[in-house]
């Protein structure tokens, strides 16, 4: 890899800096407090498959658009219904449920290492939640950025390189000269098709790099990001 000469770091966010299953994984123990873990964890992912397979409906073109909030309140219907316990079926409940996708916590290292990057390189947040949901999400967990970016803004979701190319235009620097931060190996891959650098850095809830996939960056955490960032 040629030397890293980077103007600004873009970051995925529901993964890599706050810890989505558990604020969605909360957000269905309120919902049913009787419900056992296992239970928990088969709602959770009816939840996650909802997600991912209404979202690449939308990027294959087989459903129009919607943002994260619809898909989001649909997940949690699906979750109150399977559920099957009283009150569940109260919109209200449901509405509170949906709500969760913003109640995520951040990684213990996600504030103090983007807090540490921030006094060097200018920080951009760029999610497929909506602009809603990522108000939210970045107060809730304290997300400091200097530029927080949707996928609503370009009206599909990532690995659409749509969604990367706003990072770029509000940048308004050359893919190359930005380090796109990830814990998913997809997502990297993306954002390297249209130019960007790359940075892995590992979640318990990731995607990790295969042996084929070269990033220019691998980090355990944001400390060892800003670290290999301080010497590169």
């Amino acid at each position: 890899m040629s030397e890293l000469e980077i103007d600004a770091v873009v970051f995925d966010v529901l993964g890599t800096l706050v810890d989505e299953p558990a604020g969605i994984r909360a957000g269905i123990r309120e919902l049913d407090p009787s419900l056992d873990d296992p239970r928990v964890e088969q709602l959770l992912s009816l939840w996650q498959q909802h997600i991912d397979r209404e979202q690449r409906r939308i990027l294959d073109g087989v459903r129009p658009y919607l943002t994260s909030d619809v898909l989001d309140l649909e997940a949690a219907r699906l979750v109150a219904d399977a559920a099957d316990a009283a009150g569940v079926a109260d919109p209200a409940a449901v509405a509170a449920l949906a709500l969760s996708g913003r109640r995520l916590p951040p990684w213990p290292d996600t504030v103090a290492g983007l807090a540490r990057l921030a006094d060097r390189l200018p920080l951009i947040g760029l999610s497929n939640a909506s602009r809603t949901a990522l108000l939210g999400l970045n107060a809730h967990a304290g997300l400091r950025w200097h530029q927080a970016l949707s996928a609503e803004d370009a009206r599909t979701y990532k690995p659409d390189p749509a969604v990367y190319q706003l990072a770029v235009t509000g940048s308004g620097r050359p893919p190359e000269r930005l380090l796109m931060v990830a814990a998913h190996a997809w997502d990297l891959r993306a954002a390297q098709g249209l130019g960007l650098r790359t940075a892995y850095v590992a979640r318990p809830v990731g995607d990790p790099p295969t042996s084929s996939d070269g990033f220019d960056l691998h980090a355990d955490d944001l400390a060892g990001l800003a670290d290999q960032l301080d010497h590169a």
